[in-house]
């Protein structure tokens, strides 16, 4: 198996002394992961962060073996990471696909708006041009996965709630619930920064 993809960083994981597990999302083959040689050295740590954009090349002799990753970066989202609020966007929308969606099968949409949902951290960190396209990303993995449904919901913070909903429901069962903490600490970070001017709850 070889691979060449352009890619957004989703999860990092350590494994042994030095090396990493990583999963990434490519438009054309979806969720991947592969083990990173030296992933935790100074030189791949600023490299292998949540929300960047890279060009990862992955080898494998057979389907089944964890393959080989090697990562070049593209596009540094570190600076995100230095502020609390999109700190925890990008950590909660990265997580989410790490964690829901299913290695090795495209969705180029996702792809797309897990982009454009960082692109959007990035050009307002405030939040106030983002919350909603945080909310249209969640209900576009929900449906891509098969759990899409009309929604009721009549402002932000309550579409947040039916999505909370539909994620602990269908999607994020077991001990994938867990990564909803990173959730409730990003919706909690939202309400303190958006309603004191918006009358929505």
């Amino acid at each position: 198996m070889l691979i060449r993809a352009d890619a957004i960083v989703c999860a990092v994981r350590t494994h042994g002394e030095t090396g990493t597990i990583v999963r990434v999302m490519t438009r054309e083959h979806g969720l991947v992961a592969g083990y990173v040689r030296g992933g935790r050295s100074r030189r791949l740590r600023p490299v292998l962060m949540p929300a960047n954009r890279v060009v990862v090349e992955l080898r494998a002799r057979v389907e089944t073996q964890l393959p080989a990753m090697t990562a070049e970066l593209v596009e540094s989202r570190a600076g995100l990471l230095a502020e609390p609020l999109p700190a925890a966007a990008i950590e909660w929308v990265t997580v989410l696909a790490a964690t829901a969606l299913p290695e090795a099968h495209p969705y180029p949409l996702l792809y797309d708006a897990l982009d454009a949902m960082i692109a959007a951290i990035a050009a307002s960190p405030a939040a106030r041009n983002w919350a909603g396209t945080l909310m249209h990303y969640e209900r576009g993995v929900l449906d891509a996965l098969g759990y899409g449904a009309e929604s009721a919901a009549e402002g932000l913070f309550a579409a947040l709630a039916e999505n909370q909903r539909r994620l602990q429901h269908d999607l994020l069962t077991g001990r994938a619930t867990q990564v909803l903490d990173a959730r409730e600490r990003l919706v909690e970070r939202l309400r303190r920064a958006l309603l004191p001017h918006r009358a929505e709850t």
